[in-house]
């Protein structure tokens, strides 16, 4: 499949995001994430040519800084080391079958927004030199939502018929799982972990702990969102 061709550097993101597709087995947990991702990507970058946002160049380098983050679990997983611990549920379990993917591809983003997205919007206020507060950058970040959420529903409605597949049951204990995450909020509770992490970004003990406490915290989401419920009918 050829990439959507958008110039600059979100190119260069949608291009190793295909190449990771193409190395994977499409079974593989995070192959699942991974065109989820993908997706959202490629949304988000025709939008960065269409005057959709205030200031594109922002959430371009937003974009590439964002997505390094998940780059960086692969090639750990690559190289047979841990990545972060946010992403050990989808990286652990991702060859159990028994997980459906729409599973992988919200544990993913569990890891991805919930922490990888704060550090990513700090970093590139620290880059740009401005601020979280400096309009337009929390306008823009809100517009993205509209995009997540779009991509999010399509992805839902996508494992609708497979879901009626399945006993009730077992229908029921899935849908009990996959409602526990939405990307809206998500990114709001990143918004707020956002503040808190740029409010400590000079004090390094104050904002390692808040790092800890939030990795242990989203750890534990994405276990519960991988948890095994059925195969997938085929």
């Amino acid at each position: 499949m050829t990439s959507i061709q958008i110039p600059g550097p979100v190119d260069e993101v949608i291009r190793r995001m295909h190449a990771i597709k193409d190395e994977l087995d499409p079974r593989d947990g995070v192959a699942s994430f991974n065109n989820m991702y993908l997706r959202v990507t490629e949304l988000v970058g025709e939008q960065l040519t269409a005057g959709f946002f205030a200031d594109p160049d922002f959430i371009e380098r937003l974009d590439v800084v964002f997505a390094q983050l998940y780059f960086d679990a692969v090639d750990a997983g690559k190289h047979n080391q841990h990545p972060n611990v946010v992403w050990k549920p989808v990286f652990d379990s991702r060859s159990n079958h028994t997980v459906w993917p729409l599973q992988f591809a919200l544990a993913g983003m569990n890891a991805h927004i919930n922490h990888d997205l704060a550090i990513a919007v700090v970093k590139t206020c620290k880059e740009r030199n401005t601020t979280p507060e400096t309009k337009p950058v929390h306008a823009d970040y809100l517009k993205v939502n509209e995009l997540l959420a779009r991509i999010e529903a399509q992805v839902r409605a996508e494992y609708e018929p497979a879901l009626l597949k399945l006993a009730t049951k077992d229908a029921e204990a899935l849908k009990h799982i996959l409602s526990s995450f939405s990307i809206t909020r998500a990114r709001d509770a990143a918004w707020a972990t956002t503040q808190v992490l740029w409010m400590q970004r000079d004090n390094k003990m104050l904002f390692g702990m808040t790092l800890q406490t939030l990795e242990q915290s989203v750890a534990t989401a994405g276990r519960m969102l991988v948890t095994p419920v059925a195969p997938m009918p085929s």
